[in-house]
């Protein structure tokens, strides 16, 4: 007989009987108290996500954020949860809670770059720096936001080409939303030979601007920066005078008044004799024999 059986064999029936009842009676309290936090811990987490639901709707976030948000907080709490559980029936927690900290650190150092456009997409999604429809300007690319989903945006071009721009450099970099305010101003510069009549000039480019109803010849009520059609001398170039004109219109027109004031001031000033100069070199050869 070894030690160990010697060592029960010592031990009175009645003391051993009185440990598995204390054991049984410890165990059994503890798996009672862990279904009653189990299901009250259930029902806490889908009242606390329906709670969070309403409030992100109530906010107006995208429907795409709050889903993707509600995952990751219902992942979270269920774990929580699960450690709480396990910690109550007498399990060491303190492996688990270490081998996802390891997991967590492994994951997010293997995912950097995917963390960082995923961090950017909640940003846009919370801001709203711009929206589906929009036509802005990142990232060396131009054109309609056609879907803005949680690790990239989608734009279209004008020429219908698909573009796909992750959003971590898209919410850090430099951006312009043409599509954000009302209005915007069509800045063009057109340049006239040296001695042209000046005001004759700046009289017919206005008689131009007037004709359009899509221009805009003075302030507006829901905007404090329109103003009347513009024009004038803003440099005297080697080979003319430029003069600048400032038409203001609605976003939505910018590129029909673009066209159309270059289309117009080239045909009409052509046609009341104006020049347009254009940069000229002289080469003069001088024969010494």
């Amino acid at each position: 007989m070894n030690m160990i059986q010697q060592f029960f064999w010592n031990i009175p029936f009645s003391q051993i009987w009185g440990l598995m009842i204390t054991y049984g009676v410890t165990l059994v309290k503890n798996i009672v108290v862990a279904a009653i936090v189990f299901f009250i811990g259930r029902y806490l987490i889908k009242w606390l996500i329906t709670l969070f639901t309403k409030m992100l709707q109530r906010s107006k976030v995208d429907p795409t954020l709050y889903s993707f948000l509600n995952s990751i907080i219902n992942v979270v709490l269920w774990f929580v949860l699960i450690i709480i559980v396990i910690s109550i029936l007498g399990i060491e927690t303190s492996s688990f809670i270490a081998l996802f900290a390891s997991a967590g650190v492994a994951i997010g150092m293997a995912l950097s770059g995917t963390l960082q456009n995923f961090a950017g997409g909640v940003m846009i999604l919370l801001f709203r720096p711009f929206k589906v429809g929009d036509y802005i300007e990142a990232q060396g690319y131009a054109g309609t936001v056609k879907e803005i989903q949680i690790f990239n945006t989608i734009i279209t071009t004008v020429d219908n080409q698909t573009i796909i721009i992750p959003n971590g450099g898209l919410s850090t970099g430099s951006m312009k939303n043409y599509s954000t305010e009302t209005y915007r101003r069509v800045d063009l510069d057109f340049q006239f030979a040296y001695g042209a009549d000046l005001d004759q000039v700046k009289e017919a480019i206005r008689d131009i601007q007037q004709r359009n109803p899509l221009i805009l010849q003075g302030p507006v009520a829901d905007s404090a920066v329109v103003a009347a059609p513009w024009s004038g001398v803003t440099k005297l170039a080697d080979s003319g005078v430029v003069i600048n004109t400032r038409t203001w219109c609605k976003s939505s027109d910018y590129w029909t008044v673009f066209f159309y004031m270059n289309e117009t001031v080239y045909q009409e000033l052509k046609a009341r004799g104006f020049m347009f100069p254009f940069n000229r070199m002289d080469v003069n050869i001088v024969n010494n024999k």
